[in-house]
């Protein structure tokens, strides 16, 4: 039994995929896109919730966070849910969640009420990631599912480069609350051609759901980032940072004793015993700690180094999202991937990140040094994202897809939040060597903090040479990713070769047996 949908599909459209694909990938990436940007246009509008909701620095931290913890902690059950009650019926749920969030933030009159919005976003979020991947799975053939999902991956880095630039242009003419109210059109148009276009689709067997296993991947991700979060604030040693941890560890260490046991798991543990499986994994948790900490990184480089403004700053990113738009809309991305396979792909990707980012740290003195590095680094991330994702997607059944994508989304979001957090631990770390008896807050306070122009300049090129350490603790990390990723992903591949062919030698040896047998009796005759 395959898959469910609203409409019958001959086989000869279901060898091909869907009729509509195309026209559904494009309300799937319109949809995601809200999502990423999301991610990124708060951070223009933080004076303007300052004044205006009288917000202190704690506020401005969970108006970010509360949406981050959310989302991450609810993927897993997310793209469970989606398998087992239908993702298009989820994917609806998501936009409209995230669009009654968003109206709730545009709304707001305090701080507290923001928070709460952003924590609702974060639910319609989680929906939204886990939901739009595994769609594309459903909907294309595999001659064409890695072009859909190197542009369903080239969205999230088009987010990523907008973000900045549609919040400045917004906040230039609106007041705050319009950076959340443009998603209320996005959802309600979306909404309606996610009804009437894509195809419901969900495992055949109806599992039950996993109410426990939810429960428990919530608390210990949730935990798990909400220390992540604290750490840089509060102090990795402080109270709140390790019962934080500690709760997420237990939490997580019960999940996968649970998961172990219970008939219809959420995630299904017996897949870490697939190397393709972990290859990806490991690679996709590397990646996102590599790309998220040294992207955050290179933001304070731009601001804080070279002098440049937030909407200026967010500019001179932009090349980076579009080299990995344009490799991927025009084709050239998946066509070399094709060639090179999942695990040439991963290595030749990551190779090229490790190479981007190291000349990040070693060229940023000038932007056309940096404008190199941010082209090659933009080339890595457009292989590597969507052969992870593809990676990850074909060691898990189809009826499993929904759980596959919340495992990708995951990833991301946890290697995202610990590559800042540990990146920028390795900055402090530096600061506090190269300016000792210096108290090292934050890097605005830093520089404001020299009373005289060559203690500014000292502090400038302090941050310039921890800001190059940090680089090089992701390329590090980066190449290590791809390398272990690569690896395991050819033996998989290697070992997936090599059953067909262990399996019909014999057939062979004994059809060639029958044929001399046959040919020694005619000759006898």
């Amino acid at each position: 039994m395959t898959a469910t949908t609203t409409e019958a599909v001959p086989p000869e459209a279901a060898q091909q995929g869907h009729p509509r694909r195309w026209l559904i990938l494009a309300v799937i990436c319109v949809a995601q896109l809200t999502v990423y940007l999301d991610n990124t246009v708060l951070n223009v509008a933080i004076p303007s919730l300052s004044s205006e909701l009288d917000a202190d620095i704690s506020d401005i931290q969970w108006m970010i966070n509360a949406y981050a913890l959310v989302l991450s902690g609810m993927l897993l059950t997310a793209g469970s849910a989606a398998d087992r009650y239908g993702r298009k019926k989820m994917l609806a749920i998501g936009l409209a969640l995230f669009g009654l969030g968003s109206l709730a933030a545009g709304l707001s009159q305090t701080a507290s009420q923001l928070i709460a919005a952003r924590a609702g976003m974060g639910i319609g979020g989680a929906l939204l990631l886990t939901t739009t991947l595994a769609v594309v799975v459903q909907v294309f053939a595999d001659a064409e599912r890695m072009k859909a999902i190197s542009i369903w991956g080239a969205v999230s880095a088009l987010g990523f480069a907008v973000g900045p630039l549609v919040g400045g242009a917004l906040l230039n003419h609106f007041w705050w609350g319009s950076i959340f109210l443009i998603n209320l059109p996005v959802s309600l148009i979306g909404i309606v051609f996610v009804i009437k276009l894509v195809p419901e689709s969900k495992n055949p067997l109806g599992e039950r759901p996993d109410v426990i296993g939810a429960v428990l991947s919530m608390a210990g991700m949730g935990s798990i980032v909400f220390a992540i979060i604290s750490g840089p604030e509060q102090g990795w040693t402080s109270a709140r940072t390790l019962v934080a941890a500690l709760v997420g560890v237990v939490a997580m260490v019960v999940f996968i004793v649970w998961e172990r046991r219970v008939p219809y798991p959420m995630l299904d543990m017996g897949f870490f015993r697939n190397q393709r499986f972990v290859g990806a994994v490991t690679g996709a948790l590397l990646l996102a700690f590599g790309m998220g900490g040294s992207l955050f990184l290179l933001t304070q480089h731009l601001q804080f180094v070279m002098g440049y403004g937030p909407l200026e700053a967010g500019l001179r990113m932009a090349p980076l999202a579009l080299i990995i738009v344009v490799l991927n809309l025009s084709g050239v991305g998946p066509k070399l991937l094709a060639k090179l396979g999942s695990a040439g792909g991963v290595i030749c990707g990551m190779g090229l990140m490790a190479v981007g980012l190291t000349g990040v740290a070693l060229l940023g003195s000038s932007y056309s040094g940096l404008l190199v590095a941010l082209l090659v680094l933009g080339v890595g991330i457009g292989l590597s994202l969507p052969s992870m994702a593809v990676a990850i997607m074909a060691a898990i059944p189809p009826e499993k897809a929904g759980m596959g994508s919340g495992v990708n989304s995951t990833l991301s979001e946890f290697g995202n939040g610990l590559g800042v957090a540990v990146l920028g631990a390795v900055l402090t770390s530096r600061l506090n060597v190269l300016l000792a008896g210096v108290g090292v807050a934050t890097l605005p306070a830093v520089l404001a903090g020299g009373g005289s122009e060559a203690e500014r300049e000292r502090a400038r090129d302090a941050i310039a040479s921890g800001l190059e350490t940090s680089q090089l603790v992701a390329a590090a990390a980066v190449l290590l990713g791809g390398v272990v990723a690569s690896a395991l992903l050819h033996r998989a591949e290697r070992a997936a070769t090599a059953a067909p062919a262990a399996a019909t030698a014999p057939v062979a040896a004994t059809a060639g047996t029958g044929a001399r047998a046959d040919e020694t009796t005619k000759a006898a005759v």
